[in-house]
């Protein structure tokens, strides 16, 4: 099976650590969640794509500021 290329609005599973569990000792996330690509960008002409996620959740932020 060939990966998609990354491109913004793409939905992935990935590993994300919340920044409690980080704040808990963590290294790795727990299970991973999806995602979405919020940004792509390859720094040049036939190397890696550098990916920007966010996580989605049902849950809203405890600060509403954010």
């Amino acid at each position: 099976m060939t990966l998609p290329i990354p491109k913004p609005g793409l939905v992935i599973r990935y590993g994300f650590l919340w920044s409690h569990e980080q704040r808990s000792g963590a290294v790795e996330a727990e299970k991973d969640r999806p995602c979405a690509i919020i940004l792509a960008v390859r720094a040049a002409a036939g190397g890696a794509v550098k990916v920007t996620v966010a996580p989605i959740t049902h849950t809203p932020p405890a600060d509403e500021s954010a």
